[in-house]
């Protein structure tokens, strides 16, 4: 069984440890985040710490998913703060801990993080992922519009650019 929660600013330095460790495995397993290998729970600690500002400003919102211990998958959602953009949000950080996969939390994650912005008055939600990855496939399937590819948009840990599928999502 597991729970997805918001985090609150007051409760996301508390979930920094958990975080990283989510981080960490998903580089370790090849996932195009943002990171390259050797990537530590140091320097994946920092990155989430680094966010806390934007967390306790409202500018990024946080959930998790538990399953009877720490922290087994994660999506944020990044507002946008220019006047004429806050219609629209980007979904980032979906992950899921991979001995946790395949029992429907990146599902519920996404599910959970659409109702918030719908509920926020966001009626478009972008995002990005490897081309060809468990992810892309997930969002073909959960009525995401793929919208283009950008070939070597984004490199892999191990730094080999790699193509990038960027979809979107209307709300309400």
């Amino acid at each position: 069984m597991h729970t997805i929660e918001r985090l609150s600013a007051g409760e996301f330095p508390g979930s920094v440890k958990d975080l990283a460790e989510l981080l960490v495995d998903t580089v370790d397993d090849g996932a195009s985040v943002g990171f390259l290998a050797p990537f530590g729970h140091e320097e994946a600690a920092s990155w989430w710490r680094a966010q806390a500002p934007v967390v306790a400003g409202g500018g990024l919102l946080v959930w998790v998913c538990r399953d009877g211990g720490g922290i087994a998958g994660t999506v944020s959602l990044a507002l946008e703060s220019k006047p004429n953009s806050r219609y629209r949000a980007q979904i980032i950080k979906l992950m899921v801990r991979r001995d946790a996969r395949g029992r429907g939390m990146a599902r519920a994650l996404l599910a959970v993080a659409e109702r918030a912005a719908a509920d926020a008055g966001i009626t478009l939600l972008i995002l990005d992922t490897e081309t060809g990855s468990a992810a892309e496939h997930l969002y073909l399937a959960d009525g995401w519009t793929r919208f283009g590819i950008v070939p070597g948009y984004a490199g892999d840990p191990a730094g080999v650019p790699r193509d990038c599928s960027f979809f979107y999502k209307r709300l309400g």
